[in-house]
């Protein structure tokens, strides 16, 4: 059985449950979440697998 995980749904799934379970932090996770994005995009993955 393999798992395919990759990393932008992945951060999605943490930062929404944080901003749920503490709405205070919305801006420092939308920052957070748009730079690690942003990064990602530059560095030229698409994503990472777990096998």
């Amino acid at each position: 059985m393999n798992l395919h995980l990759s990393i932008g749904p992945l951060v999605s799934l943490i930062a929404g449950v944080l901003i749920l379970v503490v709405p205070r932090l919305l801006n420092y996770i939308v920052a957070i979440y748009l730079i690690v994005i942003g990064l990602l995009g530059l560095v030229g993955t698409g994503g990472f697998y777990m096998h």
